[in-house]
């Protein structure tokens, strides 16, 4: 596929620059920058469960995914998971933390920078599918659908890996409590930071 410079219409050609192959124009300094794309993921919790979309287009038409979507040029990516949420499953959520930020290679289209939160539904929120989606549901942890991009795969086996040492603290916690033979108090079922003087 051919390119053409922006500024004066010539076809531009492969030349190295910074040591990347990189098309420019051979009559001024207009250089195609391929820069990645900026998506976000959102892990929304519910009872337990994760929400996902049957997605309603392509790609993956049929298969289920995170809500989340492209970052706009003038939006927060925060702003915009929240924005993918509202329009994919018609629900207002609340972002409760950072997942990670992730390079999303692509060999046919621009690559992409994904950044994954974890989110809860706003008071008196209800999931229903967005135009984009034919159908949103809760699934459990442990019986998850295949999903229709391997990111998606990854920002749930990292939001898995995060909720780990929580779980465990929790656990340890209830099992000293039983052990002095009383439940433990919702304070001390989370790890407290270490007292200094």
């Amino acid at each position: 596929m051919a390119y053409y410079c922006v500024r004066c219409g010539s076809v531009l050609e492969t030349r190295v620059i910074e040591g990347r192959e990189l098309d420019a124009c051979p009559n001024d300094d207009f250089v195609l920058w391929r820069d990645p794309k900026v998506a976000s993921a959102v892990v929304v919790e519910v009872d337990g469960g994760v929400v996902l979309g049957r997605r309603a287009i392509e790609p993956g038409y049929g298969l289920w995914c995170l809500p989340g979507g492209f970052v706009n040029d003038d939006e927060h990516p925060a702003d915009a998971a929240m924005r993918e949420c509202m329009e994919e499953i018609s629900a207002a959520v609340e972002l409760t933390s950072l997942i990670g930020v992730y390079h999303v290679p692509k060999q046919d289209a621009p690559s992409m920078v994904g950044i994954a939160y974890r989110a809860r539904l706003a008071d008196g929120a209800q999931l229903k599918a967005g135009s984009e989606m034919l159908e949103v549901k809760v699934f459990d942890l442990d019986s998850l659908p295949p999903l229709a991009f391997p990111s998606h795969r990854q920002v749930i086996d990292e939001f898995l890996k995060s909720r780990a040492p929580v779980e465990a603290a929790s656990r340890q916690s209830a099992a000293a409590a039983a052990q002095r033979g009383k439940p433990p108090s919702p304070a001390r079922a989370q790890p407290r930071p270490p007292h200094r003087p």
